[in-house]
This record gives C-alpha cells, sequence and structure tokens, in this order.
C-alpha cells in the first residue's frame, strides 16, 4: 500500500485549491440558508479541466479515483457548493464504467463540459432500494422515491438504483419530481419521485453497478468529509491562537490543547482510512469492509471535530453568519450521507459475519 500521492493528484489538487480559494468567498457563499449551487463555479472548473480530468480516457483525462478524491479534498476545504462527487466520482464514472455509447454521449460528455448536472438516488448503507423496476415491451420504467438527493434541486438527470425481478439495477431517468427540500444548510437536497417513469438501464440487473456506485461515492464522501475537518480544525487552531482570556490566548490552555489534540488525531483517521479504501478500490481490489470503516471513521470522527471547533470559538461558533457555521453544517451532513457511524458499524459486522472461518 502507497500512500504517495501521484503527480496528477498533486497538480489537479493545487489547480482545484487555487480556483477555490479565488472564487468561494463569503460574498460568492451568501448568507446561511440561501445554499444552492455555484453554476458559474461549475462551469469554470470545468474548463479548467478539472471537471473531467479524473475520469477514464473515453470522456476524460484517464485518470480515477485517486485523483477524483484530491479534488474533492480541496472543494470540502471550501465548503464549495458544487456537485462533484455525485455528477463525476459516481455518475458520470459509472457511466464511462458500465453505459452505452450513447448515455455516453447525451449525458456524461455533457456533465463534464459542465453543461448538465447528474445526481444519484442512493438509500442509506443497509436499507432497501427506494424504487422499483418493470420492462414490458422492451421499455423500462422506474417508480418509487428517495429523499434527500444531494444535489437533486438542480439535477437534469438521476442514477436510480431499483429492484427489478432479476435483481438491483442502475437506471437513468430524467422523467421525475425532485422538490427541493430544507436541510440543515438549505442548499440543494430534493425528494425524488417518479411513477412509471421511463428509464434507461445502466448494466445488467445483477451486475454490481450499483454496489460499485455505493463504494466510490461513498470513498468520494469520506474525502469530502477529509477536507471539511481539516479546514475546520486549522481554522479552530488559528482562532485559539488569537482570541485571549486572562491575558493568554486560549491555545496555551491544557484542556483547549487536549482537544485541538484530539481532533488532530481523528482528522488523521480519517486520511488515513480513506487513502486505504481508495487504493484498494483504484486497484480493483474488494474494499467493502474498508469503505465502511473509512465512512465509520467520517461520520464519528466528523461529529467529535465539528462539535470541538464551534466549542472552541465559544459564542461566534454557534453564529450561522460566521464562516465556521459552514464547515459545521458541512461535517453533519457527511456524517450522516450514505449512513451515519452505527449503520456503517452494522454493515462491517455483517461483513465479517460473512467471511469464510
Amino acid at each position: 500500500m502507497d500512500f504517495t500521492l501521484t503527480e496528477a493528484q498533486e497538480e489537479l489538487a493545487g489547480l482545484a485549491r487555487r480556483i477555490l480559494a479565488d472564487r468561494v468567498t463569503p460574498e460568492s457563499l451568501g448568507r446561511h440558508g440561501e445554499g444552492g449551487f455555484d453554476r458559474e463555479l461549475w462551469r469554470e472548473l470545468a474548463k479548467a479541466g478539472i471537471v473531467d480530468a479524473a475520469l477514464p480516457s473515453p470522456i476524460g483525462g484517464g485518470y480515477g479515483l485517486l485523483e477524483q478524491c484530491s479534488v474533492l479534498i480541496e472543494i470540502g476545504r471550501a465548503v464549495a457548493p458544487v456537485p462533484y462527487l455525485p455528477t463525476v466520482t459516481m455518475a458520470a464514472s459509472a457511466l464511462a464504467e458500465f453505459g452505452s455509447p450513447e448515455l455516453l454521449e447525451r449525458w456524461a460528455v455533457p456533465a463534464v463540459r459542465g453543461e448538465k448536472i447528474l445526481a444519484v438516488a442512493l438509500p442509506d448503507i443497509g436499507a432497501p432500494c427506494g424504487f422499483t423496476a418493470q420492462s414490458s415491451g422492451g421499455q423500462w420504467r422506474v417508480s418509487g422515491a428517495q429523499t434527500a438527493v444531494p444535489f437533486g434541486a438542480f439535477a437534469d438527470g438521476f442514477l436510480v438504483p431499483a429492484e427489478t425481478p432479476q435483481g438491483v439495477a442502475v437506471f437513468l431517468v430524467d422523467d421525475v419530481g425532485a422538490p427541493p427540500q430544507r436541510t440543515i444548510d438549505h442548499a440543494d437536497a430534493a425528494l425524488v419521485q417518479a411513477s412509471d417513469a421511463p428509464a434507461t438501464l445502466v448494466g445488467e440487473p445483477g451486475s454490481g453497478v450499483a454496489e460499485w456506485l455505493r463504494l466510490r461515492g461513498t470513498a468520494g464522501l469520506c474525502a469530502l468529509q477529509l477536507g471539511v475537518l481539516d479546514s475546520a480544525l486549522h481554522r479552530t487552531a488559528e482562532y485559539t491562537k488569537q482570541r485571549k482570556q486572562f491575558d493568554h490566548a486560549i491555545a496555551a490552555f491544557q484542556a483547549v490543547r487536549q482537544r485541538l489534540a484530539d481532533a488532530y488525531l481523528d482528522v488523521e483517521a480519517v486520511r488515513l482510512t480513506l487513502w486505504q479504501a481508495a487504493w484498494r478500490l483504484s486497484d480493483g481490489l474488494p474494499a467493502a469492509e474498508e469503505v465502511a470503516t473509512a465512512k465509520y471513521w467520517a461520520a464519528e470522527a466528523g461529529h467529535r471535530v465539528a462539535h470541538t471547533a464551534v466549542h472552541l470559538h465559544g459564542g461566534v461558533g454557534i453564529d450561522v453568519d460566521y464562516p465556521l457555521h459552514r464547515y459545521f453544517a458541512a461535517a453533519k451532513r457527511n456524517e450522516f450521507t450514505l449512513g451515519g457511524a452505527t449503520a456503517q458499524l452494522r454493515a462491517l459486522g455483517d461483513l465479517l459475519a460473512a467471511e469464510p472461518t
């Protein structure tokens, strides 16, 4: 196992960080509660080659999940409102791997150009599919619903796992209802609903496309969370150096230093488990246990680090107009998306129990 970053990872991360540092500001993000999607920033990332660089060669630069995770860390560090995780790491990557040339031309290519947004309506780990699908006369139709789909309010199309008589399959649908939902940051989630909606099959039923999406999406979510937590921790450390009580910076107090040290260990646990899972996935190795472990740390450590950051900021930590609140909201959202810590431990237990003795 080699955690050394590749040249492509470093270059993509560096370019993404420069663009995001220039474009993502308190002014561009707006007040808490406005949420949304920065379409101009997304187009700028596409124009710079960041959106398609880490996709397979049919539609991108020939890189893969490791490079995508490097970009996602920078997006998390800036809490940038762009749909890189669902559109690139999940949907476009799945279409490149399993989709037909027609699907690539109609959906993946416009997506990586910044012209279309794709979202993925995955249930939490361990939960049943919210959709069913039936084929009649050569046409698949999907019915069902999935709540709190990230970036669903702005998506042009959705990848949807659905139960079929032959097993779980993944479909691309665009004739669905997707009313926005109120979330902790009022950002971009939607309730995706379909009733006999025409659907295009992505991979045969039982071929494992849904699990492929889940594993890579979960690893990408851990990368996003790593960026959020790393930035929140550094912001908090800097704040404690400047905030004074009793004529001393609070960073000098033992209790504060202990909280920061514990948070540092948590962030490093997220970092190490993320790269272990992403490395195994990128090398085509079994990685379900490693992904569940990484998401457990992203959820459990994310909870602790987010609360530590708020606590050590004192009164301003709970001010929704203060920049730290966006990191708290993002960390809490990432904590529960695709299943929180308890759900991951249950899944990990099932995986371990299923191993041959």
